[in-house]
């Protein structure tokens, strides 16, 4: 799949950033998402009807540790990520200086626009955008991870891990079982809408149906795991 030629700084295909944005909304949505399903996975597992005090404790440490462990992951992947995407920069904006005519130039911005913005640009246009991009700064090039990035991968960290304690609050507070995980499940559906919501209002889309919409596939995504033994 083609993705945009981005030389600010943030990841490719991504919505654009503010100035001093590490995630964008999208990614940061995405995050607090995958860390609430996963938290479901475990308050689903148990039926209110026999749980009990310890299967509470249970689902709570399970929950908490599932997800830190999976923010771990997240944020190691999300280095890995932007450490290619750097690196995929500074190749392609070496190529187009090497560019011997303007087709090989174009044929490198091919490679990273959107099919549909290529196709509405003119030669004129791919030109600008090669003499933009060469005047920007190209990626360090340093084999080492930049601050930018730490700072990213400790943002998923902590929007993976934090989306859990919502969820399990009600374990820990309320003393019958049932009342708990009831509302525990209420909790999730509700974030799962709101969330849902808000990625509608980002995608200029009718905000309800696409809450309705994350609230089937989160409780869909989640009884599957929980189905398949995860």
């Amino acid at each position: 799949m083609n993705r945009p030629l981005d030389a600010s700084g943030g990841s490719s295909g991504a919505p654009a950033r503010r100035d001093g944005d590490v995630l964008d909304p999208v990614e940061r949505l995405s995050e607090i998402l995958f860390g609430l399903i996963m938290a479901l996975t475990f308050t689903g597992s148990i039926h209110a009807a026999q749980a009990g005090r310890e299967d509470l404790k249970t689902i709570l440490f399970g929950a908490i540790g599932c997800n830190v462990a999976w923010g771990i992951v997240d944020a190691v992947m999300y280095l890995l990520a932007e450490y290619v995407r750097r690196n995929r920069m500074r190749r392609s904006l070496a190529a187009l200086k090497q560019a011997a005519t303007p087709q090989q130039a174009r044929a490198v911005l091919e490679d990273h626009l959107p099919r549909e913005a290529a196709e509405a640009m003119a030669p004129a246009d791919f030109e600008g955008l090669r003499r933009w991009l060469l005047s920007v700064p190209a990626p360090a090039a340093g084999k080492t991870l930049t601050a930018r990035e730490w700072n990213g991968a400790w943002r998923v960290f902590l929007l993976v891990t934090l989306s859990t304690f919502p969820v399990v609050l009600p374990l820990l507070f309320v003393r019958n079982p049932t009342t708990a995980l009831r509302l525990s499940h209420a909790v999730a559906l509700t974030m799962l809408f709101l969330i849902g919501s808000a990625l509608g209002r980002f995608a200029g889309m009718r905000a309800w149906l696409v809450g309705l919409a994350m609230l089937t596939i989160g409780v869909f995504l989640a009884g599957l795991t929980i189905l398949l033994g995860g």
